[in-house]
């Protein structure tokens, strides 16, 4: 069975999206509509900002969608899931490559959540940090032992998971972690995403969702929180709006896709992160990509 999945922030580089462009018809007029739906040109980010400009939540959500949507509509009837999943923001991008949302509901929508999760960058001083090398136990117990919050926000696999939490509390974690992990590496995002920090934009999400017309999915979509498939248009929507503050159960989701079948996983999007994570949940999987 074929699985795709879908990146999230933190897989945008510069330059993303202009081969695409200057190869494709399709990706040209999905690139103009996103400018104008927007109200801002972010093919000039995509194609011409720096890093640190793609580093910006309110740009990198919606570049990454458009990346990862763009190139599934270039397959054509070649794109054809038996489930999908998408990690964090890639959810949607995943639900909009399965007809549960429209272009535009979808653009719109992302942008509503990015611009959100800036607003509370701007407020507070936190980041995200990866931990690789150390089971999720591990990196709990010590995230309860340092002063303020940080919290596990994805589990990704066995061996990594990323924390998310106020800058001296997740620099603390870090320097415990550091000696029994094989690295940890803070992210180039700009806030602590899945986190108790994004509650305060839990409202704006909710009633963002509610004005937005969902569509049973034409196949299973195996969401972050428990990483268990539907195609429940009201379990869907909740479970977006409890991601913002709940851990990505990433690794959880793609051994329940294995064991329902899946034995292609093919990641559409910028990057290779994601067939990276799966390659070590399970190594007998075939993984592909579309970049």
């Amino acid at each position: 069975m074929q699985a795709y999945l879908f990146p999230g922030q933190g897989t945008q580089f510069p330059g993303m999206g202009k081969a695409l462009y200057h190869t494709s018809k399709l990706a040209q007029d999905y690139f103009g509509r996103a400018n104008t739906i927007l109200g801002y040109s972010i093919t000039d980010i995509m194609f011409e900002g720096s890093a640190t400009d793609l580093k910006h939540t309110k740009y990198a959500q919606p570049a990454i969608f458009l990346h990862s949507y763009i190139l599934t509509k270039t397959l054509g009837t070649a794109f054809q899931p038996d489930m999908v999943a998408g990690h964090s923001l890639g959810e949607i991008s995943a639900l909009a490559a399965i007809e549960a949302l429209d272009f535009e509901s979808a653009l719109r929508l992302i942008a509503i959540r990015a611009s959100a999760m800036q607003k509370v960058c701007e407020v507070e001083h936190t980041g995200m940090a990866v931990v690789v090398g150390l089971y999720d136990v591990i990196v709990n117990a010590v995230c309860k032992q340092v002063q303020g919050i940080v919290v596990p926000a994805n589990y990704n696999s066995l061996h990594q998971v990323v924390i998310s939490g106020e800058e001296q509390a997740l620099k603390e974690a870090c320097e415990k972690l550091k000696p029994g992990a094989i690295r940890v590496v803070h992210l180039p995002v700009s806030g602590a995403f899945h986190s108790p920090f994004m509650e305060p934009i839990i409202e704006e999400y909710t009633e963002a969702i509610s004005q937005t017309t969902f569509k049973t999915p034409r196949c299973p979509i195996y969401q972050n929180i428990k990483g268990r498939p539907t195609t429940n248009v009201n379990l869907i929507k909740q479970n977006l709006i409890n991601q913002l503050t709940q851990p990505v159960m990433w690794r959880h989701g793609i051994l329940h896709m294995i064991e329902d079948g899946a034995t292609t996983f093919t990641e559409i999007g910028p990057g290779n992160f994601l067939r990276g994570l799966v390659n070590q949940i399970d190594g007998s999987v075939i993984t592909k990509g579309v970049s």
